[in-house]
């Protein structure tokens, strides 16, 4: 694994953002402070997902590997203390362990299973192929260099896989499975300012925009992407608007 790691950091001092107990736009609140409005199926639900992380039985150590690292590019949280860090790999493992499905399957794709080891070994062979590196150990901007290409549907290099599997199902398997698990976590609940479950208690403010009594107002939570990261770099590198020979004006 890389040694390096990469911090988003504040727009405003130029400092790393990093270690916070609860980043987002809703400081100081907490999702499990409602619990009592929960009945208790709701309550024991949600506090199970509090407890350790399940083992990692379904990927084996390579494919866990490659995983992780695709994970903490596609929704980094380089910005959470490791403590609170949100654990979407072993919840992605443990419904492949299940052999949970979500419902319904493409027609041209493998099931889960099959997709996640066949893609997973794409991404390892693209990543030597390219880089002479193993996905993990490749520093930040040249992982979201591959993995852009798989989110566009055109991977850079091509792989087999891709000519049997379409590459767009699996890149919104990949993406779906992550954003569940992440946003299922009363963790990212206190970031985004969610109560959790609205039964029984319900909500009373349906009009007008206005706050339930047990919101919290919300403040901007502003930062810039890692230095090495490919967004942070593709705006360094492209000229703001009143540069561009394509316009008269603007603001960046």
């Amino acid at each position: 694994m890389k040694n390096d790691r990469s911090y988003p950091f504040d727009r405003i001092t130029g400092r790393e953002i990093r270690d916070l107990a609860q980043p987002g736009y809703y400081p100081g609140f907490s999702t499990l402070g409602q619990q009592e409005a929960w009945d208790d199926a709701t309550r024991e639900t949600v506090l199970q997902r509090l407890a350790s992380p399940p083992p990692i039985r379904f990927f084996d150590a390579g494919e866990a590997a490659i995983l992780s690292a695709v994970l903490a590019r596609i929704l980094p949280q380089d910005d959470r203390a490791p403590e609170k860090t949100i654990a979407i790999l072993p919840a992605i493992d443990e419904r492949l362990w299940k052999n949970a499905l979500r419902g319904f399957r493409y027609e041209n794709m493998p099931s889960d299973r099959d997709a996640y080891h066949l893609g997973l070994k794409a991404i390892g062979e693209m990543a030597h192929n390219r880089f002479g590196a193993a996905f993990p150990d490749l520093p930040v901007h040249r992982q979201e260099l591959l993995l852009k290409s798989l989110h566009e549907a055109s991977p850079d290099p091509d792989h087999p896989v891709w000519h049997s599997m379409p590459v767009h199902r699996f890149w919104s398997l990949l993406l779906e499975d992550c954003v569940t698990a992440y946003y299922s976590h009363p963790w990212s609940w206190d970031e985004i300012g969610f109560g959790g479950p609205a039964y029984p208690r319900g909500y009373m403010r349906l009009e007008n925009g206005l706050p339930e009594p047990w919101e919290t107002e919300e403040q901007r939570y502003e930062w810039n992407a890692p230095v090495d990261s490919v967004s942070e770099l593709d705006e360094k590198l492209s000229p703001p608007p009143y540069l561009s020979t394509h316009g008269h004006g603007g603001s960046h």
